[in-house]
């Protein structure tokens, strides 16, 4: 199903807001790597967000996730505080892991192999 223009809107505003949010409560640096808000997707209602994180070097995801989920009533309070005029209800977020990066590299890894073996066979 197609997202709809306000959906795009809020999902935006919400995405600037959680970032700077982060960066507030020095959740954009952890575990030794950096956390960044890849995508967010608001429900027709604008009632859920999803919030898709991107971790770059973090040693332990899990813990990052945690760590995260454990300041979600801090990050809910300073997004209403943010979003109250423009939103009647701040919507129930909810943390996903966004593992597109490690997709890529591993794409990468195996054009690197195939080059390699393409090398070798043209010697």
């Amino acid at each position: 199903m197609q997202e709809g223009k306000r959906q795009k809107q809020v999902a935006s505003v919400i995405k600037e807001e959680m970032s700077a949010i982060f960066r507030h409560l020095d959740l954009s640096m952890t575990h030794g790597g950096m956390v960044s808000i890849a995508d967010v997707k608001v429900t027709p209602d604008l009632l859920e967000a999803r919030i898709y994180l991107s971790f770059f070097q973090v040693a332990d995801t899990q813990a990052a996730i945690l760590r995260i989920e454990q300041k979600a009533w801090e990050i809910k309070k300073l997004l209403s505080q943010a979003l109250g005029k423009t939103l009647r209800r701040i919507p129930v977020i909810h943390y996903f892991l966004d593992d597109t990066l490690d997709h890529v590299f591993h794409i990468e890894e195996l054009l690197a192999k195939i080059n390699q073996n393409s090398d070798k066979d043209n010697d």
